[in-house]
């Protein structure tokens, strides 16, 4: 227990990339200016969904969900690693460290839950249509949402409760870019056999199933799109579906390839490029798929820009 109250008491060294003082100042840049896109990109996403009657649907409040989500996401996470990548001070409070943990963690498990509510949602459109409106109401929008929200951080308080009670001995050197659970529990030096399994067990919960679920979606999805006898209705049936499909396969694949294999198997800096791309690259994705490949959104955005610039 001695090594637990020195570590609450003294925290964490958070070493991010600093074996590669090189690649560091490079990465800096990187993440900097990825970060401002993602609060530019996904905060233009929330204001042209909600200005513009005409993206007053389900599709765009669960996309105006997934920016907020984002946004919250990679600000738990980039702050704090810009600032100890930019000062020679690599050190974190360990209620610092378990705030980060908490947030980012939470609003991970939220994402996953609010892309399977998408792809539902897809679903109902594309396979319900004459029902779509009753079906997905105002009030199930808002349910099925803020279950993805709820749900995010119940989990998160139950995973951080039992990372948090693991001694970690003294050791205070975090090999990694944040405070995540996999990275903690090789800190310990007691048998995490439980925790591991526990862990196992809430990304089976929160990746697998929402994975499966979305499957599912799109084979029905598929079928229904193929029916289509006309070529320009598949291309616009698909054309609704393809940017959240493509958001789905980059986030589920890094976190699955981070989280569903044990914690000490991964290799430092694997681990690390591996969190950095679901942590600060796909949120800013999420925006630019969206608005390439979407009409409305980029009309909406451009009536957005002249009515300021006349404004």
């Amino acid at each position: 227990m001695d090594g637990t109250n020195n570590s609450s008491q003294k925290g964490f060294l958070l070493l991010g990339f600093s074996d590669q003082p090189q690649l560091e100042r490079i990465l800096f840049v990187i993440i900097l200016l990825f970060y401002i896109l993602n609060l530019l990109g996904n905060t233009a996403i929330i204001l042209v969904s909600y200005v513009e009657p005409k993206l007053h649907t389900p599709m765009y409040f669960f996309l105006s969900n997934l920016s907020c989500v984002d946004i919250c996401f990679t600000t738990s996470v980039a702050p704090q690693l810009l600032a100890t990548m930019n000062n020679k001070d690599k050190s974190m409070s360990y209620g610092g460290c378990v705030a980060q943990l908490y947030v980012a963690m939470g609003l991970g498990s939220s994402e996953c839950i609010l892309l399977a509510v998408m792809a539902y949602d897809r679903y109902a459109a594309v396979c319900r249509p004459l029902h779509y409106t009753t079906i997905m109401h105002p009030q199930l929008c808002a349910s099925l949402a803020g279950t993805a929200w709820l749900s995010g951080l119940v989990t998160s308080l139950i995973q951080c409760s039992l990372t948090v009670q693991l001694p970690l001995c003294g050791h205070r050197n975090l090999d990694h870019i944040f405070c995540e659970v996999p990275v903690l529990i090789k800190l310990a030096c007691v048998d995490t056999t439980f925790n591991e399994a526990e862990l196992f067990v809430a990304s089976v919960v929160f990746l697998i199933v929402p994975v499966s679920l979305i499957l599912v979606s799109y084979g029905f999805i598929t079928q229904a799109v193929l029916r289509i006898k006309s070529a320009a209705g598949r291309r616009k049936a698909f054309g609704t579906c393809s940017s959240h499909l493509i958001v789905v396969i980059i986030f589920y694949g890094t976190i699955i390839f981070m989280y569903l294999q044990p914690a000490k198997s991964k290799s430092k800096n694997q681990g690390k490029f591996v969190s950095l791309f679901y942590t600060i690259v796909t949120p800013l994705l999420n925006p630019i798929i969206y608005t390439l490949r979407n009409k409305d959104v980029k009309g909406a955005l451009k009536t957005l820009v002249m009515a300021n610039i006349l404004g």
